[in-house]
């Protein structure tokens, strides 16, 4: 989760800042604060909606060889599944990470949001000579 908060950072200065400073250069103002809360709750969205369904891992994801897979099938999530997986980690992640510490005690170790979205987390294999 780390190493993903380091790639979110450059996503989001991109995404985020940059077009909040351009903004705010030209009219002389910044959008009030909610504004700038749904932007940057949309640009993530958009990063993790996307790259969980192209191959269902993020840039750090890959690094990990972890993946976001259907939890019954085992294939890619669908639209609403990874829909749901992205609003439910907010709360996860916010509320001290009960979201995540729930692993800690599931019977297959998943997170709460990916209990709730249908989803798990899982290894990929390792490359030849690993």
């Amino acid at each position: 989760m780390l190493y993903e908060a380091l790639l979110l950072l450059g996503v989001l200065a991109f995404a985020f800042l940059l077009p909040q400073m351009i903004l705010g250069m030209m009219t002389k103002t910044l959008p009030p604060g909610w504004v700038s809360l749904m932007h940057v709750f949309g640009v993530l969205g958009l990063y993790f909606y996307v790259l969980w369904g192209r191959n269902g891992q993020t840039l750090a994801m890959q690094t990990w060889r972890l993946q976001i897979v259907d939890a019954q099938s085992g294939k890619l999530p669908n639209a609403s599944q990874r829909l749901m997986r992205y609003v439910l980690s907010w709360p996860s992640l916010l509320f001290f990470g009960a979201g995540l510490i729930w692993s800690l005690f599931d019977r297959d170790g998943q997170f709460l949001h990916d209990r709730f979205a249908g989803t798990c987390v899982v290894l990929l294999p390792g490359r030849p000579g690993e």
